[in-house]
């Protein structure tokens, strides 16, 4: 060893990360592995390292006993008072056996210790850095494929895309750029093992969080995600700011933000819905774009469903192609769901009626009152007419009272006379 290799390590430390005391490390691993090989003994060997010169120096370590029976571990008492006359029974003493030529073979093994210790080094810088990226967006570039997995390129590392986190409506070739959503990370015997996805639910999350401020400081919460990846995803939101509208607030101006997103995830149709704490009220948000009549829960406890009901025109719509919108309206609420038209409902409650079924119930209601009045109006104005009339003619004969009424005069008329 000389200054070089300290510099050497110096510079592999810049380079790749790599700390110089993890490199000594496997070095000095290395010499003892090489001492063993040539001379079949490494128990009792130490390797002292000198950072400032470089230097290495292997020591073999022996006992002072009174009897020598294995001279590669032992020394005895009258040896060791030659070296120092303060040794006593038990002490460890060194021998340097540093070898002067550790031959083919000996240096060998101290590269493939060193390499081996490098790349566990390495490893674990990978495994650190990328272990933090744990459920967050990354960008890579799809390297290649085969029967199991797509490999894409995200920097210091590999990562791999299996066949259920791929989306059906995309086909990925090489060096095609995309974000993808990273799942897990795995420290293995092989190396860090990085598992990405483009199905996850947290992707939408992730970038609507990217695309919506609102969202990524906490102004406006993302409350549930229910996703089937590449055809449609309902997200339901609520603000914490009551001057903040959660949905027109994710939506965007004109739809761009919703856009951005569903544009990223290749036409992904996306749902923003309204959060309610009342179950009825998040229940028919959730089945958005259908109205709903009416939300019935069962009675029994811990009996997480409800009956929707929904005009028969809107059956279809709120079930959705394939059941679809039903299905992913009960991911989405925790609910088992079942939609039924409103011709085969006997009673619904009026309290369980929407706002806007009431509004418009009221209004059906005050067009048949007016229809009511105008029917009777005819015979109120003919008999209003006739009393007026009688009125009329009642003031015309009797007399004038106040031409007709005698005058009496007062004092107060005429102070002077009085």
């Amino acid at each position: 060893m000389s200054k070089e290799m300290i510099q050497a390590l110096d510079a592999l430390e810049q380079e790749k990360g790599v700390k110089k005391e993890v490199v000594i490390e496997a070095l000095e691993a290395a010499l003892v592995s090489a001492y063993k090989r040539n001379y079949s003994q490494a128990q009792n060997v130490d390797v002292e390292f000198d950072p400032k010169q470089g230097d290495i120096h292997i020591y073999a370590v022996k006992e002072v006993t009174d009897e020598v029976f294995d001279s590669r571990l032992e020394v005895s008492l009258k040896e060791a008072l030659a070296i120092n006359k303060a040794y006593e029974i038990g002490d460890q003493i060194k021998f340097e056996v540093t070898p002067k030529d550790f031959g083919r073979i000996a240096a060998q093994t101290a590269k493939q210790v060193i390499m081996q210790r490098v790349r566990e080094a390495e490893r674990s810088i990978v495994y650190d850095e990328y272990s933090q990226y744990e459920d967050e967006i990354l960008q890579g570039v799809v390297e290649r494929r085969d029967n199991r997995f797509i490999y894409v390129n995200l920097g210091k590392i590999e990562a791999v895309l299996g066949r259920q986190d791929q989306m059906p409506n995309e086909k990925y070739e090489a060096h095609d750029r995309i974000k993808v959503y990273v799942t897990k990370v795995e420290n293995t015997s092989k190396g860090p093992q990085v598992f990405v996805s483009r199905t996850h639910p947290g992707l939408v999350k992730r970038l609507f969080e990217q695309e919506v401020p609102e969202i990524f400081d906490g102004t406006v919460e993302i409350v549930n995600i229910a996703r089937e990846a590449g055809d449609r995803t309902k997200i339901a939101v609520r603000s914490t700011n009551d001057a903040v509208d959660a949905v027109g607030t994710t939506v965007g101006p004109r739809g761009a933000r919703v856009q951005a997103v569903v544009n990223e995830l290749s036409g992904e149709n996306m749902d923003v819905v309204q959060w309610e704490e009342d179950p009825a009220d998040y229940i028919a948000n959730a089945l958005n774009p259908a109205q709903v009549i009416a939300v019935q829960f069962n009675d029994e406890a811990n009996d997480r469903s409800a009956t929707v009901i929904v005009p028969d025109y809107q059956l279809s719509l709120a079930i959705g192609k394939k059941g679809q919108n039903a299905r992913l309206a009960a991911k989405l609420t925790g609910y088992k769901i079942d939609i039924k038209p409103e011709s085969e409902v006997e009673f619904v409650d009026d309290d369980e009626l929407p706002e806007a079924e009431a509004e418009v119930a009221a209004e059906i209601n005050d067009n048949a009152d007016a229809a009511t009045d105008a029917e009777a109006t005819p015979d109120s104005d003919a008999a209003a007419a006739a009393d007026d009339a009688d009125d009329a003619k009642t003031a015309a004969d009797a007399p004038d009272s106040a031409d007709q009424a005698p005058v009496t005069p007062s004092a107060t008329d005429h102070p002077a006379q009085a």
